[in-house]
């Protein structure tokens, strides 16, 4: 059994050239991507959906790699997503002021298509990583017992990769325009296909199972 979805990706750029020959490469990949013209515009997709990865372009109108990426950080709903910068800009001290920001990879244009999707699948798998050792406790966590043949709906998979970011039922509620109530009742009935204890096991059997 593997429930997975496509990872989605947010792509900011005010080159249309950029994200036309970007977000094919991407999709093509099997990448699910949204894209955006600047960090204003890229905030108001973020009020509606969260991605699992942004890619961003450094010198925008409107608003800049810089100040949107500082928006994210500070916002707790985003503030965990793995950002990419592009920049034409290569000097050290433009890679330093752009990790500093908060960008987790500084990659200077131009770059291979090739290059890009590495980078996001290594950032992706880092985040991985991390969601896992966060839920884990300690490095000799002990192996989940799950029962054989689960198999999760459309919402329920979405809800519990909401869960194995960290996000708590009523933010998750507020996500997905649902009452709280519904949520803790997908949670309740996973809890029940799975044979797992807590929210807890069901964030570690996604990570694990790389439904996140």
């Amino acid at each position: 059994m593997k429930n997975t979805t496509p990872k989605r990706l947010l792509l900011i750029d005010d080159d249309p050239n950029l994200i036309l020959l970007v977000k094919d490469f991407l999709e093509f990949r099997g990448y699910e991507v949204t894209a955006a013209e600047n960090g204003r515009e890229a905030l108001d997709i973020l009020e509606e959906t969260i991605p699992e990865l942004i890619i961003c372009d450094v010198m925008m109108p409107e608003m800049d790699g810089y100040g949107f990426v500082q928006k994210v950080r500070e916002n707790p709903r985003t503030s965990w997503v793995p950002v990419i910068f592009l920049s034409a800009k290569g000097q050290s001290q433009d890679r330093v002021k752009g990790l500093n920001t908060g960008a987790d990879v500084y990659m200077v244009k131009p770059f291979e298509p090739d290059e890009l999707v590495a980078q996001v699948e290594s950032s992706l798998q880092q985040a991985a990583r991390l969601m896992a050792r966060k839920f884990s406790g300690h490095d000799n966590a002990p192996p989940l017992k799950v029962r054989s043949g689960v198999e999760l709906t459309p919402t329920e998979l979405k809800v519990v990769q909401w869960v194995a970011r960290g996000m708590a039922n009523r933010e998750i509620a507020l996500e997905m325009k649902v009452s709280q109530r519904t949520i803790e009742s997908h949670v309740s009935n996973m809890l029940g296909k799975t044979g797992l204890h807590n929210r807890t096991e069901l964030a570690r059997w996604a990570i694990e199972t790389n439904m996140v």
